[in-house]
């Protein structure tokens, strides 16, 4: 008996208990491999460039926040926050009352908010240099971009909201926004229109920058296709959707201005802006030519 039983404690392991320990272990091993594969093919889907061709929707969605945003700005103070030229123009007459008859020393209001929107909308376009690290291209910076665009909408509601100011003007000598909060507002408008500016350009498509239509409006009058109706013109269809969407987001923005005053327009338009960063990581893939 005592020999059977040394012989019986110095039997080796159960065979069943080894291979369960190792199919555990390939099993484990597998589901590591899945989460590699599934983590690899979710950065090649982010850092893929997106097809110019099919960003049609996304990009007639810039120009629609391009008029909606301008619509508050605009009706609150008489600048624009996505078109320059006016506010450049403005900041040049400024200067040009200096060596008038009567020299006009005094910094206006209305200059001051066009210095900041256009001081502000070059930091914006500034930022955007970010997506030639990422690919201005990829859905990872077009998504994120349009984000940062949300994030800076949304801070411009939150100022104009702690202001307590109005939302219309009928008069360019008194502004409804005068205080340090309003230039706030104005600012992160300014940088989130100058940030769309630039990626809406590295886009590269019929729809330029889409905050400019000067000249959309220019290409769109000398388009050689613009009366043959009788078939889709690419180069034609898209610069009126473009200008079409603009004018439909001007249209939007100033009618809920007179509902629910400017906070609350920046908000929605905070809203719309975060669909359409979500917008970007659905958007094909350029295909690789053969």
């Amino acid at each position: 008996m005592n020999a059977q039983d040394q012989a019986s404690t110095s039997l080796p392991q159960p065979v069943l208990q080894r291979r369960f320990s190792l199919s555990s272990t390939h099993k484990d091993r597998l589901d590591g491999e899945d989460d590699d594969t599934t983590i690899a093919r979710m950065k090649k889907h982010l850092f893929a460039e997106v097809d110019g061709g099919q960003c049609t929707a996304p990009l007639s969605a810039y120009c629609f926040m391009t008029g909606f945003i301008d619509s508050v700005i605009f009706s609150a103070v008489f600048v624009w926050c996505a078109f320059q030229t006016g506010n450049s123009i403005q900041l040049a007459l400024a200067l040009a009352r200096l060596f008038n008859g009567e020299h006009d020393q005094l910094f206006h209001l209305a200059d001051q908010q066009a210095l900041c929107s256009v001081l502000t909308f070059i930091f914006g376009a500034f930022i955007g240099r970010l997506g030639d690290k990422l690919g201005c291209k990829t859905r990872i910076w077009l998504a994120l971009g349009t984000l940062i665009q949300t994030v800076f909408t949304m801070a411009a509601a939150i100022a104009i909201w702690q202001s307590h100011q109005g939302s219309v003007t009928d008069s360019r000598v008194s502004p409804a926004w005068t205080n340090t909060l309003s230039f706030v507002c104005i600012g992160f408008m300014s940088a989130s229109m100058g940030l769309q500016g630039i990626m809406g350009k590295r886009v590269n498509t019929q729809f330029t920058t889409t905050v400019v239509l000067t000249t959309t409006w220019c290409e769109l009058m000398t388009e050689p296709n613009l009366f043959d109706i009788r078939r889709m013109v690419i180069s034609r269809d898209h610069k009126i959707m473009a200008i079409g969407s603009l004018f439909l987001g001007g249209f939007i923005g100033r009618a809920l201005l007179d509902s629910i005053g400017s906070a609350g327009t920046l908000g929605i338009g905070a809203g719309i802006r975060l669909i359409i960063s979500a917008w970007w990581l659905f958007v094909p893939e350029k295909k690789a030519r053969k």
